[in-house]
């Protein structure tokens, strides 16, 4: 009946952690990186792992106390949502070991009370009393003390009990070798990353339960390995450090499999590789790409027109505005007035920023305008967007820009960031691109493609002189935006970049 209890008590208090929906509506997330191994104490709010959905690389809190219990799932694995991918130990119970009983040689004194006898019978090999469970190592029974005892001499084990039990070998032990049972040669002593060398005897290696499990995990004999904390305690960087060694002395062969104990690959792993061919998983922010890219073609009907445009006047504003006090600190480029000159096209023309309800079969005109800016990433493209950009000065328009690619390409873009956007520009030109046929963000009613800015030959003022052009191309949807609206925002968004100072005439 203690056992079912202390069964009971031991499940209650261990709490699972569920892969939550960091997204809208999004089904599933792959762990890019774990920040906790079993045995870690972890505390309300603390991050425990990184998690990359269809929309963006998210970290986790853990919502409560406690020392993990496990890990249910390795680093690069998918994992939908609801399931629990952590347990934690919520009353956990010390990883120290109590203070021991009397030695049983105190009881030849006359003083000793039952308590000493008690550990006297036990250290002499006497059987256990039915129903008892082993102590194991790094847990005890009293709680006067939490310093290690010293494991006894062979003399003073032969005195207090005669003979040598197994019940002696769960007890901690310092580093101090027992007497060979038969003369032979000495083994080599294991060294560690640290210098260290391990003990040689046959004594148990004093490790807490967490290492223990590590070491289990990695398939390391933690009677090879060298301890480097203190008192001769095995620590995880002993294991790890051993782990490394015998792989880095294995041939190449193909290495076993580690169970809960992942390592973050750096770069896509591929199913296959050969000297012709390598596959690499579809999956993340790239397959909700393609999804998203597949759903939009062949949804929305696309028509994209193109304009050839003379900046160099908008280049000039540019240069000037870089030098202006009020701008200092804000990063100004060609993409900034691009995106000021379409907002101002967008409030002309309200109708363009739209969107299309397949379901209830309405227009639904929006009142704000979210502007997305495509930005490429090491995880694939994503297009966070800036919100109410609309009401927003041209400092404020610069930060924003700034903040939300930098944002994105190390990979910390919200989905919140991510959703909702009604129109989107993307900077073709960088790569050195003169334009291109973008398509629709699901949900968008345009896109807007910025080329190059490049020196060629233009008339202007009837000579044929050199000057800053660019091209632009504007991708509609023409269920929403007929060719006369769509002509008219790209036309008003050519004219701001060619004539700069109409962001104030018209604005």
């Amino acid at each position: 009946m203690t056992e079912s209890v202390s069964s009971a008590n031991s499940a209650a208090r261990i709490r699972e952690f569920k892969m939550p929906d960091v997204g809208e509506g999004l089904t599933e997330a792959e762990i890019l990186k774990w920040y906790v191994q079993p045995g870690d104490t972890v505390t309300d709010g603390q991050v425990v792992c990184e998690v990359e959905t269809a929309k963006a690389a998210v970290e986790l809190p853990i919502p409560f106390n406690g020392a993990v219990h496990e890990l249910r799932f390795e680093e690069g694995s998918t994992v939908d949502v609801g399931t629990p991918i952590i347990t934690v130990d919520t009353a956990p119970s010390s990883d120290e070991p109590a203070a021991p009983a009397p030695a049983a040689a105190d009881a030849a004194s006359g003083a000793a009370s039952a308590e000493a006898a008690s550990a006297g019978s036990e250290e002499a090999g006497e059987p256990e009393p039915e129903g008892r469970q082993s102590v194991l190592v790094g847990y005890g029974v009293g709680t006067a003390s939490t310093k290690r005892r010293p494991r006894k001499r062979p003399e003073e084990e032969a005195s207090a009990a005669g003979t040598a039990s197994e019940t002696v070998q769960e007890q901690p032990m310092q580093a101090e070798p027992e007497p060979e049972a038969a003369p032979g040669p000495a083994p080599a002593p294991a060294v560690n990353g640290h210098g260290a060398t391990a003990p040689t005897g046959g004594e148990r290696p004093l490790a807490k339960p967490p290492v223990r499990k590590l070491a289990k995990d990695l398939g390391v004999d933690l009677n090879s390995v060298a301890p480097t904390g203190p008192d001769g305690v095995v620590t995880r960087e002993d294991v790890h450090a051993a782990a490394t060694a015998t792989t880095e002395a294995e041939a190449p062969a193909e290495a076993p499999a580690a169970t809960g104990v992942p390592v973050r690959p750096t770069a896509p792993e591929p199913v296959a590789s050969t000297a012709r061919e390598t596959r690499i998983p579809i999956k993340g922010v790239r397959k909700a790409t393609a999804q998203a890219m597949i759903t939009s073609a062949f949804t929305a009907p696309h028509v994209t027109e193109f304009v050839t445009v003379d900046v160099t006047r908008t280049m000039k504003l540019v240069r000037e505005l870089k030098q202006d006090p009020d701008m200092e600190g804000v990063r100004v480029n060609p993409l900034l007035l691009v995106a000021k000159a379409f907002l101002l096209a967008i409030r002309r023309h309200p109708e363009v920023n739209s969107a299309w309800d397949e379901e209830r079969q309405e227009i639904v005109r929006k009142h704000y305008v979210n502007l997305g800016i495509a930005a490429a990433t090491p995880r694939g493209l994503v297009v966070p967007n800036i919100k109410d950009a609309q009401d927003m000065t041209l400092t404020e328009l610069a930060s924003g820009l700034s903040e939300l690619v930098s944002t994105a390409r190390e990979g910390r873009t919200s989905p919140a960031a991510m959703s909702g956007g009604t129109v989107t520009i993307t900077n073709v030109g960088v790569f050195g691109v003169d334009t291109g046929t973008p398509i629709l963000n699901p949900g968008e009613s345009a896109i807007l493609a910025f080329g190059q800015v490049k020196e060629q030959p233009w008339v202007h003022k009837g000579k044929v002189k050199p000057r800053h052009v660019t091209t632009l191309a504007l991708s509609f949807d023409h269920r929403l935006v007929d060719g006369e609206l769509g002509s008219r925002v790209l036309a008003d968004v050519a004219a701001v970049l060619e004539h700069p100072k109409r962001l104030v005439t018209w604005g």
